[in-house]
C-alpha cells in the first residue's frame, strides 16, 4: 500500500485557540460562528460535502467551549490538530488566525500550542536570563535608546552611539526608520557605531549593545545581519509587521549568527486596536513575538503618545513571561515616547524585569547627552531602590 492508499491517521493532539467573538445576541448566533471558524481555519469546505468522516472527525477544528462574556460577546475555545498546523510558523499563523482576520467580530485573544507542538519552536535564543548575562545587568531594567533623528549621516549617528554607551545605556538601537538611505547607507553606519559603541566600552569597561535594523527587503535580510555580525554588532533590531515572523525566526535560529533581536511593533498597531476583532495585545506582541524568536519586545506604554492602555500592557507583560513549552520569558520593551519623569512610574509597574526605551527625552534634558544618559540610569536605581 502506498502512502497514498493509506487511510487518514492522526495522533489525536490538539493545540488550543481562544477567540472572543462580538455580535452574537443569541447563543445559537455565537455557536453557528464558532463552528465556522472550526471550518474556515482548516478544511474551508461545505461541511455537507466533507469526502469522508475521517477528515470531519480528525481535521476539522472542534469548539471545546463557549461561553458568554457580555451583551452580544462570547469566547469560543477551539481545538485543531497539530497536524493541521504542520511543522511551520507561517502555516501556525494561519490556522491560529488566517481566513477568520479577515471576517468582522472575530478576535484572537491567547493560544496554547500544547507541550509536542511547542517543541518545534525554539523561540527566543537569549530571553530575559541570557540578554542579562550578556549585558552583565541583574538588578535592574535594562536600558534602551535610538539613535536619531533620521538625517544624520553615519558620522554623527556613530557620535550619537559614542556618547549614549559612554552614558550607560545597554541597548542602542537603530531607528527603526534607518535602513539603507542614500544619506545614511546601512553598512557605513553599522561600521561606524559598532566601533563607536565598541570604543566607548573599552573605556568604560561597560557592556553596551548596539542593535542595527535588518529590517529589509527578503533577500537582503540575511546578508545585512552577517555583515552586522562581522562588523561586531551586539544584536539585531527586526520589524516583523513589516518582513515577516518568520523572518525573524529564520534569524533567531541561525547559529552562525547567535544574536539576540529586539522586535518593533511598526505596521503591527492596527492588528489590535479594534476590540471587536484582530488580536489582543498579549497574543501579537507578546505570544507571537516570543514564539517568532525575539528576546525582548517593544510596545507603546500607556502614558505616552499612543493609545495602549495599562491593561494593554499589563497583557503583553504577562504574555511575555506566562509558561509557553520550553520557550524562554522574554523582555517587555515599554516605549512611545516616554521620559524621564515617567521612570518612577514605569518601574512600579513594570518591576524590574523590563527593558526601558527612552529617544527623544534624553535629549531634551540638555547639552550633555552623555551626562542626561547617566541621569537616565540613575533615575532608575533609584526607583528601584525605593
Amino acid at each position: 500500500m502506498t502512502a497514498q492508499d493509506q487511510p487518514l491517521t492522526l495522533s489525536g493532539e490538539r493545540f488550543t485557540a481562544v477567540y472572543h467573538l462580538s455580535g452574537a445576541p443569541t447563543a445559537a448566533q455565537a455557536s453557528r460562528r464558532a463552528q465556522d471558524i472550526c471550518l474556515e481555519q482548516t478544511v474551508e469546505f461545505p461541511p455537507d460535502l466533507i469526502p469522508s468522516a475521517a477528515i470531519r472527525d480528525q481535521i476539522v477544528g472542534q469548539v471545546a467551549s463557549l461561553e458568554p462574556l457580555g451583551a452580544d460577546r462570547w469566547e469560543a475555545v477551539i481545538r485543531y490538530p497539530l497536524e493541521v498546523a504542520g511543522r511551520e510558523l507561517t502555516q501556525l499563523v494561519n490556522c491560529l488566525f488566517g481566513n477568520i482576520s479577515i471576517k468582522p467580530g472575530i478576535r484572537l485573544t491567547r493560544f496554547d500550542l500544547g507541550e509536542s507542538l511547542a517543541r518545534l519552536y525554539r523561540g527566543p535564543r537569549f530571553g530575559q536570563a541570557g540578554l542579562r548575562a550578556l549585558l552583565g545587568v541583574q538588578d535592574r531594567p535594562l536600558l534602551c535608546t535610538a539613535i536619531k533623528p533620521m538625517g544624520l549621516n553615519p558620522r554623527e549617528l556613530a557620535d550619537l552611539a559614542y556618547r549614549l554607551a559612554l552614558g550607560g545605556i545597554d541597548l542602542i538601537k537603530d531607528d527603526h526608520g534607518l535602513t539603507d538611505q542614500s544619506f545614511c547607507p546601512f553598512d557605513e553606519r553599522v561600521s561606524r557605531c559598532t566601533a563607536a559603541v565598541a570604543r566607548a566600552n573599552r573605556e568604560t569597561g561597560g557592556r553596551a549593545r548596539y542593535l542595527p535594523n535588518v529590517t529589509a527587503p527578503a533577500t537582503e535580510i540575511v546578508r545585512r545581519a552577517r555583515l552586522a555580525q562581522g562588523c561586531g554588532a551586539g544584536g539585531l533590531l527586526f520589524c516583523p509587521g513589516l518582513a515577516g515572523l518568520d523572518a525573524m525566526r529564520t534569524l533567531a535560529d541561525d547559529d552562525a549568527l547567535a544574536l539576540p533581536i529586539l522586535s518593533h511593533p511598526a505596521f503591527q498597531g492596527s492588528f489590535t486596536l479594534n476590540p471587536d476583532g484582530g488580536l489582543t495585545h498579549g497574543a501579537l506582541y507578546g505570544q507571537l513575538n516570543r514564539l517568532a524568536g525575539a528576546d525582548a519586545t517593544i510596545f507603546p506604554s500607556y502614558g505616552g503618545r499612543f493609545a495602549f492602555t495599562a491593561q494593554e500592557c499589563r497583557d503583553i507583560v504577562d504574555a511575555t513571561t506566562q509558561p509557553m513549552g520550553a520557550l524562554q520569558s522574554i523582555f517587555p520593551v515599554p516605549a512611545g515616547g516616554m521620559g524621564l519623569k515617567w521612570v518612577p512610574e514605569l518601574v512600579r509597574f513594570y518591576g524590574r524585569d523590563c527593558c526601558l526605551l527612552i529617544g527623544g527625552d534624553l535629549h531634551a534634558q540638555g547639552a550633555d547627552l552623555t551626562a542626561n544618559c547617566r541621569g537616565f540610569l540613575a533615575a532608575v536605581r533609584t526607583a528601584c531602590a525605593g
